[in-house]
């Protein structure tokens, strides 16, 4: 079996990480076989909305140390940068600000580099070539050794035309066409959250951009006003072994909860291993026991459908009650984040993905 390059991508909206969760999660699946980081937190205005602002000093530093923990760690470190509107003005001053950026991206000595047209307005009939160009006059500087460019139209689910605006004819193919093959192309899969990855829908659209798709696994991340209302902590499915081969890297966007992110996190190398005698509730078993240790992980098994399926908003008073003082009870950060949950900690709304 072939195991892609594996690695965490923090690209959710809603409340981000703080440092220490970043560094511990960094440290925590290293061992489990995750090889790259890629900090691209949606709330971090400085790489999207406010991209053109130079980031402060003391931003530089923490970026700067916990690339430290990644390289330490030997897992490689990475920034996603969201150039909004860029592709509608490239002049003059739209260079100069997007020099400056990279600039203080490349002080940090970035092993990857994100370009991310996602999430904003597309449907030009010159989409492709307005991205190429900026994504070729960011590569002619090396702000970094590997660059990833996360397309307007990144599956193909219809609801990104709805959207951002019908995508152009041939975009996919067009991007692939013009960019180096060295660059990489993110993708989803046929839908934005993926419920299975199909090994010839990845032939397909790698035979449109011309190389192998990296894939940015929407799984187990839960913000938005649906999603976070469950915790998603079971297995991965749904990723046959045969993908691995397929693909260039596989990155998985991460849950809203850093600590129980980790369970479904390191279920995925297995699944790779294991192909097809993967049995993902052992999987399962042996994840949460190995995160949560073996009480908290009989606890959260015995109640996980209330969890996963049922969610928060239709608990109802007295359930939500019962499983407070169920995890409460437990002195263990992924109870603390069940608890914190519970009490509507990462309730995300509409506003979020409007503003961030």
């Amino acid at each position: 079996m072939v195991t892609p390059e594996l690695g965490v991508i923090e690209g959710f909206f809603g409340r981000p990480y703080d440092w220490q969760e970043r560094a511990e999660m960094v440290r925590a699946l290293a061992p489990a076989g995750y090889a790259f980081y890629l900090f691209a937190p949606k709330a971090a205005a400085k790489l999207r909305r406010r991209w053109r602002e130079p980031f402060e000093d003391d931003e530089l530093a923490a970026l700067a140390a916990f690339a430290e923990t990644c390289r330490t760690s030997g897992v490689r470190f990475g920034v996603g940068l969201s150039p909004y509107d860029l592709f509608r003005d490239f002049d003059a001053a739209s260079r100069s600000d997007l020099a400056g950026k990279l600039n203080q991206l490349a002080s940090l000595r970035p092993d990857d580099l994100g370009i991310l047209f996602d999430d904003m307005p597309g449907g030009l009939p010159d989409l492709a070539a307005r991205q190429v160009e900026i994504v070729e006059w960011v590569a002619a500087r090396g702000p970094a050794p590997r660059l990833v460019v996360c397309p307007s139209y990144y599956a193909d689910d219809p609801v990104l035309d709805r959207v951002f605006g019908e995508r152009p004819p041939r975009y996919l193919e067009d991007l692939g066409a013009s960019l180096d093959p060295a660059i990489h192309l993110a993708w989803t899969g046929e839908e934005v959250c993926a419920r299975e990855i199909d090994p010839e829908h990845l032939d397909r659209v790698g035979e449109r951009m011309r190389r192998r798709p990296f894939l940015w696994d929407n799984y187990p991340v839960n913000d938005g006003p649906r999603m976070s209302r469950h915790l998603h902590l079971r297995a991965f499915t749904g990723r046959p072994a045969s993908i691995g081969p397929r693909l260039a890297a596989h990155g998985i966007n991460t849950a809203s909860q850093p600590v129980l992110s980790r369970i479904p996190a390191r279920t995925l190398p297995e699944s790779y291993a294991a192909g097809e005698n993967y049995d993902p509730d052992s999987a399962l078993d042996r994840a949460a026991r190995a995160v949560l240790g073996p009480d908290l992980a009989d606890a959260v098994a015995r109640v996980l459908p209330l969890l996963v399926d049922v969610g928060r908003d239709d608990l109802g008073e007295e359930r939500t009650a019962r499983l407070r003082e169920l995890f409460a009870s437990f002195d263990h950060p992924a109870a603390r984040e069940i608890v914190a949950w519970l009490d509507g900690a990462w309730s995300s709304g509409s506003d979020d993905i409007q503003t961030q």
